[in-house]
């Protein structure tokens, strides 16, 4: 592995800039509260765990609403909350297993 020696001021103003970037990049994410925020198809996908097709066939049977600018589609992050809390299952307490117990002599 080679090193290379550069003067502190020039890494100090190195540094800064990737801080800069960094913030740059990590801020529209902060800037908007996630329930406002758009996904596209790939993001939706990721996010539901589905196929694009199984997502095509829920916006062709309007399960799902969506947003179609040009050739590309954006669902709302809260509409797919919303969906989700729409068809929430509780759980239901089952019997449990009893073991087989010896009785005791």
């Amino acid at each position: 592995m080679e090193t290379v020696n550069i003067p502190a001021d020039v890494y100090n103003d190195l540094i800064s800039k990737v801080d800069n970037i960094v913030s740059r990049l990590e801020s529209p994410l902060e800037t908007y509260p996630m329930k406002e925020r758009w996904l596209d198809i790939q993001e939706t996908c990721l996010l539901l765990k589905i196929s694009k097709r199984t997502l095509q066939a829920y916006r062709d049977n309007g399960i799902l609403s969506f947003s179609q600018i040009g050739g590309k589609i954006y669902f709302k992050v809260v509409d797919l909350e919303e969906h989700l809390r729409k068809h929430y299952v509780r759980a239901f307490s089952s019997k449990k297993n009893k073991r087989y117990e010896r009785n005791s002599i």
